[in-house]
């Protein structure tokens, strides 16, 4: 198991997320529509992760959507939303969690148009949950291609650039009320341990409003940027 991204909910539209991080000298670029769920993203990619910055297109496709991510989109319009993991085979995943007593949403197909009109597919693995400002579980993907080609692919394509290669996932720092048991629980759903091959998770006392991811840093970041409601270490 590896991190695969972070979702966050914007209230403005993706071209203005990616205006933003290229004032900042950084390659974000349009990712495309999720014509099912009524929303569209903006993507800023690493070495072996990336940033997904999601925004209501169609609310009244949202809302008929019944999607988890849309439903959590609905429910904080802004701010770091989830992570997500990415699984080599999500059907052993869901064999396991359930096993281990975990509720979920079974194997959800997933799909974007990117605006050159290709169509990207994925599946998806949730925890069954009612959302609320408690912290949501995290969820997983199996992409339909393998990590190489798949980055060999977004490379040629320019959506990574050459200098993305360099941009390293080091940690995600999540603010809870109760960071033991927050941990313990994300151990059991991460399979063992906290700290991935290309990410660290963390928990401590939140400072916002809400139990919510609250810092994403980078190796090497010294930078610190606030962009809707959340910060990145760059």
């Amino acid at each position: 198991m590896k991190f695969d991204h972070v979702i966050h909910f914007i209230e403005e539209t993706p071209e203005h997320a990616v205006e933003f991080w290229k004032q900042k000298n950084q390659h974000a670029v349009l990712g495309g529509r999720h014509e099912n769920w009524g929303t569209l993203n903006a993507l800023w990619y690493g070495r072996d992760s990336y940033i997904e910055w999601l925004s209501l297109e169609n609310r009244q496709i949202a809302e008929s959507a019944a999607h988890p991510l849309t439903k959590l989109l609905l429910h904080d319009r802004g701010g770091f939303g989830t992570v997500c993991f990415r699984v080599e085979s999500i059907e052993e995943l869901e064999g396991r969690l359930t096993a281990e007593g975990f509720q979920t949403s079974g194997i959800l197909d997933g799909s974007r148009r990117t605006s050159e009109g290709k169509m990207i597919e994925w599946k998806m693995l949730f925890i069954n949950e009612d959302f609320s400002d408690r912290l949501p579980n995290p969820f997983f993907i199996e992409w339909n291609e393998p990590d190489d080609e798949r980055f060999e692919g977004l490379l040629a394509s320019g959506v990574i650039a050459p200098a993305d290669e360099n941009r390293v996932l080091e940690r995600c720092v999540f603010g809870v009320d109760d960071a033991e048991a927050a941990g313990r629980k994300w151990e059991a759903l991460l399979g063992g341990s906290l700290q991935l091959a290309n990410c660290k998770i963390e928990f401590r006392k939140r400072t916002g409003p809400k139990e919510r991811l609250e810092e994403v840093h980078y190796q090497n970041g010294e930078e610190r940027v606030l962009y809707e409601k959340g910060i990145y270490l760059i």
